[in-house]
């Protein structure tokens, strides 16, 4: 599919990868819907005035939440045939921690029901009416760009909310493909390393440093137009389906 004069969706837009991604597509000539949470509106509200884009309050746990911003996408911009998750939280506790004391339910709970649960409620609502849409190329009405984690394969310490989680995107990406074939749907996963994301970003130089050291090649943290870019690419390369791509450098994260 080429990207030229499609509509996009990046969930989690208004910072850090999904901001990149949203920029580089528009770049590429997308119309680019910013989907994001109300605390960071203005900030959404910023990257779509550069881009000249759309940006929504969207809570991808909500379902009336994604349909009331999917239908304002196709009235203000046309109907999408590309969305890119990158919406997701982390966390990290013990199942047991100090003096034995068990890890709240609840920690879990979130974790799984934001990347995991918010992340399929979204694509279930955007296939339903991607299938609506003209049949491109190869008989193509959209694709779905998931963002996983390596540690979906090397939950550290602390990681069991967050690996399951990321694992669960892994495990959703074929099938999913199969489900949405018959509609012209292709389904993706990027699994990141460690990345200069803004979160990343605040901590002291050293650490940083430290942290770049850990991967083979090249020995430095990813950038978001790394991550963007295979986003394009997935986007235009129609063979591409069912499968996640690890974006590490040939890390492999250390227990701890």
């Amino acid at each position: 599919m080429k990207i030229d004069g499609q509509i996009a969706i990046v969930t989690g837009g208004a910072s850090g990868l999904g901001a990149e991604t949203a920029h580089q597509l528009a770049l590429a000539g997308a119309k680019v819907a910013i989907f994001d949470l109300e605390h960071k509106f203005s900030d959404a509200q910023k990257l779509a005035a550069k881009i000249n884009g759309l940006a929504l309050v969207c809570d991808i746990t909500d379902s009336d939440s994604i349909s009331t911003a999917i239908q304002a996408t196709s009235e203000q911009l046309g109907g999408a045939r590309i969305l890119v998750n990158c919406a997701g939280i982390a966390g990290a506790k013990r199942v047991l921690g100090r003096d034995n004391a068990v890890v709240p339910l609840d920690h879990f709970s979130q974790i799984i029901d934001v990347n995991l649960v918010g992340t399929f409620n979204i694509i279930r609502l955007f296939a339903r009416q991607a299938a609506n849409l003209p049949e491109l190329a190869d008989s193509e009405r959209g694709v779905i760009i998931n963002t996983a984690s390596v540690a979906a394969y090397d939950g550290q310490i602390g990681q069991a909310a967050y690996a399951a989680s990321k694992g669960g995107l892994v495990s959703l990406t074929l099938p999913l493909a199969r489900d949405l074939a018959q509609s012209g749907i292709r389904v993706m996963t990027i699994a990141p390393g460690l990345f200069l994301t803004p979160l990343l970003a605040e901590l002291p130089p050293e650490v940083q440093q430290t942290l770049a050291e850990s991967i083979p090649f090249p020995k430095r943290l990813g950038k978001a137009t790394e991550f963007a870019d295979l986003v394009k690419h997935i986007v235009e390369n129609p063979s591409l389906n069912g499968e996640t791509i690890r974006l590490d450098g040939a890390l492999r994260l250390p227990p701890r």
